[in-house]
């Protein structure tokens, strides 16, 4: 009936302090994942709709909202 919603754990080679947005200058389309300073890219990257797309991918891995947006 219920189900517990399972973290993932958090790439190696990161931390909650490397998840970033980006937005697209042609489309307009946000992206949130973990960025890598050695390539500049965002890794694990999922596309972004809303808020609530965001508070999702830090609830996925075990990241307080709060934390990492003030």
């Amino acid at each position: 009936m219920f189900t517990k919603k399972k973290t993932k754990k958090i790439p190696d080679g990161f931390t909650a302090a490397d998840i970033k947005t980006e937005s697209s200058i042609c489309t307009g389309e946000t992206t949130i994942g973990f960025y890598n300073r050695k390539t500049g890219s965002l890794a694990y990257a999922e596309l972004v709709r809303s808020s609530e797309d965001i508070k999702t991918f830090y609830l996925k891995y075990g990241v307080d909202v709060t934390e990492d947006m003030q």
